[in-house]
């Protein structure tokens, strides 16, 4: 199938992707997947301890970075998490936000907010809820939120431009986007763009540096930066994909900030 067939069956197909993940039922992109092929959450910047401290499954290997570490959170803030998996971002902000802040995890795959609800309620993360919902639509009020988070799932949206715009929405005035994606460097061959596999896997989706600043400035962000970190070897599994995409694709940290007013 060519991701070209449409939004919708793309969506499903990602749905059904990270379902059967959730289900542990195997890796359905392991051949060139930059996310659900293996434990790399050290590599990728989490530490061990951290790692360490979560409940059994909230770990799934599914990320391109670490968005907490570039999110300054302070106590008391809410936090919304965009394609919060099994919840190993929202646990980390949890204790980072404390016991007077909030923790909102979206996903849009009912398996994989079973999965995190079973584990919110086996750490006892008390200040974290998770909703189901789309990432182009998200099931939260309006400037409700200081921090909006996400890690390696907006290169999964085929619509990237109106999720930037739902994220300025739920921000409060002066609230701050923190996201670890991977991006292109340059454009993607053809026939990766139309890859089923790479786009469930997190990498045909992926759009050029310059678009992804230029569409969070479309939506109303301010001090909009990139920084390119890890090229495509420290994600990809099969050592033929990483010499085909290794010039293409990298993993960035994406920070941004809703104007004060």
């Amino acid at each position: 199938m060519s991701k070209n067939e449409g939004y919708f069956d793309i969506r499903d197909e990602v749905r059904d992707c990270y379902a059967s993940i959730a289900r542990e039922e195997g890796r359905c992109c392991e051949a060139t997947a930059s996310c659900g092929c293996g434990t790399i959450s050290e590599r990728i910047g989490y530490s061990k301890e951290a790692l360490g401290e979560l409940p059994a499954g909230a770990e799934m290997g599914l990320g391109c970075g670490n968005p907490i570490s570039i999110a300054r959170l302070q106590p008391g803030e809410t936090v919304v998490d965009l394609g919060s998996g099994g919840g190993i971002d929202c646990f980390l902000a949890s204790k980072e936000v404390g016991d007077a802040g909030k923790v909102i995890g979206v996903d849009m795959t009912p398996d994989m907010l079973s999965k995190a609800r079973r584990n919110a309620a086996a750490g006892g993360y008390s200040n974290v809820e998770f909703r189901l919902g789309e990432i182009e639509n998200l099931p939260v009020a309006d400037s409700s939120a200081e921090v909006l988070i996400s890690n390696c799932v907006i290169n999964l949206s085929r619509n990237k431009l109106q999720v930037y715009r739902e994220a300025f929405r739920v921000l409060k005035p002066g609230g701050r986007l923190a996201v670890a994606d991977m991006v292109a460097l340059q454009p993607l061959p053809e026939a990766l763009k139309n890859d089923l596999t790479a786009y469930t896997g997190c990498i045909a989706g992926a759009a050029l540096v310059d678009q992804v600043k230029g569409w969070l400035e479309e939506a109303g962000f301010q001090q909009v930066e990139v920084r390119v970190k890890q090229r495509s070897r420290e994600f990809i599994r099969n050592p033929e994909a990483v010499a085909q995409l290794d010039d293409f694709i990298a993993s960035a940290d994406v920070t941004a900030a809703k104007p004060k007013n």
